[in-house]
C-alpha cells in the first residue's frame, strides 16, 4: 500500500508527512519487510498505469506490506 493511501486510511492532516515522521521516530520496527521505497522506473511505471500525476507526489513514495500497515497502526497518533 502506498504512504499516500495509507494516510488517507487514517486520515493524516499532513498526508504522507505524518506517516514519514512516525516511521522515523520507530524505525526499528520497519525492517525491510514491513516497507520499502519505490525506485524511479517503478515509480514511472505505477504513474503510467494510473494515467494521473495529479494525486501523485513527486518525490518516491514508501510502500507498505500488510505487517508494515498493521506496524503503522501502533504508532501513529
Amino acid at each position: 500500500m502506498l504512504d499516500s493511501d495509507v494516510a488517507m486510511l487514517y486520515k493524516c492532516k499532513n498526508k504522507t508527512k505524518s506517516i514519514n515522521l512516525a516511521v522515523k521516530r520507530h524505525i526499528n520496527r520497519f525492517p525491510e519487510r514491513y516497507m520499502f521505497q519505490l525506485t524511479k522506473d517503478e515509480y514511472n511505471y505505477l504513474r503510467f498505469q494510473t494515467e494521473t500525476t495529479n494525486n501523485m507526489s513527486r518525490a518516491l513514495p514508501y510502500v507498505f506490506t500488510e505487517q508494515g500497515v498493521a506496524m503503522l497502526a501502533t504508532v501513529i497518533r
